[in-house]
């Protein structure tokens, strides 16, 4: 991945040394995973688990082959049963001492425009206070590999690592604080991205 891109990284120490945590970024392309997937040592990638939506990843043996053997995707079911908990995989992936990589967006959007935060990853945080939830904000991504395209621009894309948070309150009150967390990190990097979320 490092090099097919340029990576510019800013706060790399924020990175957790152990597992289990929680890194929660913006998502604009499908090479956000594996930009931070190559933030870590291969020996630990085995144990750090991108969370997907199911209907996608496992709909055609490609995707499925590079969901499971080379990404490590965590798949989940997006509009699950009335009855059923869709963080109970998230929370025993934790609780087996796997690290999770979320994108609260829920998809991918346009490049550099952060939409608004589904309450899942902070109701996940605040049901796991002890796991480390670190926010990230990523750029470039989006213009290097497009959604819908396959063509590959091989920019630089920036990272962003915050310091850890700890959540509070409601999960609406929590998405807020973390949905703001990652769009201060975009003002970092990238001073006229992540504006008002649509």
């Amino acid at each position: 991945m490092k090099g097919l891109v340029g990576l510019e990284v800013h706060g790399a120490g924020n990175l957790p040394a152990r597992d289990p945590f929680l890194l929660v970024a913006n998502h604009d392309s499908h090479l956000d995973t594996l930009v931070l997937l190559s933030l870590f040592p291969l020996g630990r990638l085995g144990r750090i688990r991108p969370v997907a939506a199911a209907d996608y990843w496992l709909s055609s043996p490609l995707k499925r082959f590079a969901a499971s053997a080379c990404l490590n995707v965590l798949p989940v079911v997006r509009g699950a049963r009335a009855g059923d908990d869709p963080l109970a995989p998230l929370s025993a992936a934790l609780a087996r001492g796997e690290s999770l990589i979320l994108f609260p967006e829920g998809t991918r959007g346009e490049p550099e425009v952060l939409e608004r935060f589904k309450t899942g990853a902070a109701r996940l945080a605040l049901a796991h206070p002890e796991v480390p939830l670190v926010p990230v904000y990523l750029a470039g991504s989006g213009r290097s590999l497009p959604r819908g395209t396959a063509l590959f621009v091989p920019l630089v894309v920036r990272v962003a690592i915050g310091e850890p948070l700890a959540l509070s309150g409601t999960p609406r009150e929590a998405t807020a604080r973390l949905e703001e967390a990652v769009r201060a990190l975009g003002r970092e990097v990238v001073p006229e991205a992540a504006g008002e979320a649509r």
